[in-house]
C-alpha cells in the first residue's frame, strides 16, 4: 500500500485540514515529522527565496508536513495550494495591528501569520487604504511587518525591527524585504 492510500494520508480525509506555510529554510518547531522538514516536502515556489509547504493539522494543535510520497501522482499541487488557502481563510482570523514605530503587523494565531503573504487581497486593501506601495517583511512564522514605501523613517525602523526578529526569533523565515506594488498588484523582492 502506498502512503497516500493510507486512511491517515488519503487526500479526501485531510484536505480540510491542510494549510499553507510560507518558508525559506525547511524547518519548523511544530512539525511532527521533525524540526527539519524533509527535503521531499511538497512545496511550490512563491516569491524571492520563499516557498510554500503544506501542513496537515493533527491532534492537539500539532502539524505534519506533507511530503511527496503522501500525494498520489495525480494530485494537482496548484489546486492543493488553493484549497489550503481556503482552509486558512475559513479557520484563521487575520487582524492588522500597529507597531510602535508606525509600521503595521499581521496578527493571527501565532502559527499562521507568515501565511498572510499568500493573500493578495490583504495587500490590495492595504495599498488602497494607504495610497502607496508596501514594503513587507516576513522574518518569522509569527511575524509579518509592513509599511508604506514612501515613509522612509518608518520603513527604516521596520527593517531594523524585522532583521532583529529574524536574528533572534523562533522559526525564522527570511530577512528579505518584499514590495507589493500598488500598480502591478504583485509581491516581488524589493530592490533598494
Amino acid at each position: 500500500m502506498k502512503k497516500y492510500e493510507e486512511e491517515h494520508y488519503c487526500y479526501e480525509n485531510i484536505k480540510d485540514r491542510i494549510y499553507p506555510w510560507v518558508k525559506n529554510e525547511l524547518k519548523d518547531s511544530q512539525a511532527l515529522n521533525g524540526k527539519r522538514i524533509a527535503k521531499n516536502a511538497a512545496a511550490i515556489a512563491f516569491a524571492g527565496d520563499l516557498k510554500v509547504v503544506f501542513a496537515i493539522k493533527r491532534d492537539k494543535g500539532s502539524y505534519e508536513i506533507v511530503t511527496d510520497n503522501m500525494l498520489s501522482p495525480d494530485t494537482d499541487i496548484e489546486t492543493m495550494y488553493h484549497t489550503a488557502c481556503e482552509n486558512l481563510v475559513r479557520d484563521v482570523e487575520f487582524v492588522i495591528g500597529n507597531t510602535w514605530d508606525g509600521a503595521y503587523s499581521i496578527i493571527a494565531d501565532g502559527i499562521h501569520e507568515a501565511s498572510a503573504v499568500c493573500f493578495k487581497h490583504i495587500w490590495q486593501v492595504c495599498v488602497n487604504k494607504l495610497k502607496d506601495d508596501l514594503l513587507i517583511m516576513v522574518p518569522c512564522k509569527d511575524t509579518v511587518l509592513f509599511a508604506p514605501a514612501g515613509q522612509e523613517r518608518v520603513v527604516k525602523e521596520m527593517i531594523s525591527h524585522g532583521r532583529k526578529a529574524y536574528e533572534t526569533g523562533d522559526d525564522c523565515i527570511t530577512d528579505t524585504v518584499f514590495l507589493f506594488s500598488k500598480e502591478k498588484e504583485e509581491l516581488t523582492v524589493y530592490e533598494a
